[in-house]
């Protein structure tokens, strides 16, 4: 998956396979983690977003998407 770098204080980069609906996320503190099922518009709406730390806050993790931490 390509990961692409973001600006943001919460977020290092991030990536999106439209296969299989999955979402990563490199955080910055450390830790990068797949969240799976999430649409694509999702994924449109983080890259455009302002902060990507309150987008990830408002629409992944209160979004419910199932997630595994990968490293």
């Amino acid at each position: 998956m390509e990961m692409i770098p973001v600006n943001s204080s919460n977020v290092g980069s991030i990536g999106y396979d439209p296969e299989s609906a999955t979402l990563r996320i490199e955080y910055l503190k450390g830790g990068i983690y797949d969240y799976q099922g999430v649409p694509f518009e999702v994924y449109e709406g983080l890259v455009g977003a302002a902060s990507k730390g309150d987008f990830v806050n408002q629409f992944i993790k209160k979004g419910g998407y199932p997630f595994a931490k990968i490293s």
